[in-house]
């Protein structure tokens, strides 16, 4: 690829769950939030806002939510909220209960099992939710026990057994230590289009303007091809890799 394409792992979640569910005719789309009642409420108890909780718990499992699950999580609101009429609105819903749930695992049950019933008839969207949250605890280069226990407590509510969760975990994990095998520092600078002399808010800025410039409309992202969904996965943790190196070699 001669162009870097970078985006926010949630942005590919959506996308596959969109491009599968337009196949099935259950497309998340905006005709289909026209008439949703916004309330928070509302907003807590529909799959999206059940999914917004589980990935609060997964974010906080290790004991706090690091910058690079920020910036994923940020993009996560940007692509649900733009579904309904009022995305600033449904924006800030989003983060209260993200906030709120973040700080609330001893709920965890309830919640996955108040997904699992809205999707039970749907395991395709429960897989891919599942995928993207086992995706979540690879961001920051690392899975924490706490945060295995977690996605072992979600995927058996959401009715996966051991060896598919192990399955999941061992895909995400083999693309995280190729990307980090593969990387230097001189090559996460060049990555992230950066001098070695950058400051450590260009370095930031430059992490977060990639995300933005490449992060694409999943509403309108339909139709690439299951090559693209494959680069695209591997180069999210390309970048992420790059970006962790460039900090703990700054002490950041």
């Amino acid at each position: 690829m001669t162009q870097i394409i970078v985006i926010a792992v949630v942005a590919l979640l959506f996308y596959v769950l969109s491009r599968s569910f337009a196949q099935n005719q259950h497309t998340y789309s905006k005709n289909q939030f026209a008439g949703f009642k916004l309330t928070k409420e509302n907003l807590a108890y529909s799959e999206l806002g059940l999914f917004v909780a589980l990935s609060a718990k997964v974010a906080k499992a290790d004991g706090r939510v690091d910058e690079l699950e920020a910036e994923l999580v940020s993009n996560m609101f940007n692509d649900i909220s733009a579904l309904f009429p009022d995305p600033e609105g449904t924006k800030k819903l989003l983060k209260e209960i993200f906030d709120e749930e973040k700080d609330a695992p001893h709920n965890i049950d309830p919640v996955a099992q108040a997904l699992y019933k809205a999707l039970q008839n749907d395991l395709h969207k429960r897989q891919k939710m599942m995928e993207f949250l086992v995706h979540l605890t690879y961001i920051d280069g690392t899975l924490s026990h706490s945060e295995e226990e977690m996605l072992g407590v979600i995927a058996k509510h959401l009715r996966f057994s051991e060896a598919d969760l192990a399955s999941m975990l061992e895909r995400f994990g083999a693309h995280h230590r190729n990307s980090v095998k593969e990387s230097s520092i001189d090559g996460a600078y060049a990555l992230l289009n950066l001098a070695s002399t950058a400051t450590n808010d260009e370095v930031k800025k430059a992490y977060r303007s990639l995300v933005r410039e490449y992060h694409p409309d999943i509403i309108k992202s339909q139709g690439a091809s299951d090559e693209y969904l494959k680069e695209a996965t591997e180069k999210v943790q390309e970048i992420n890799a790059a970006y962790e190196m460039i900090k703990k070699s700054r002490g950041i």
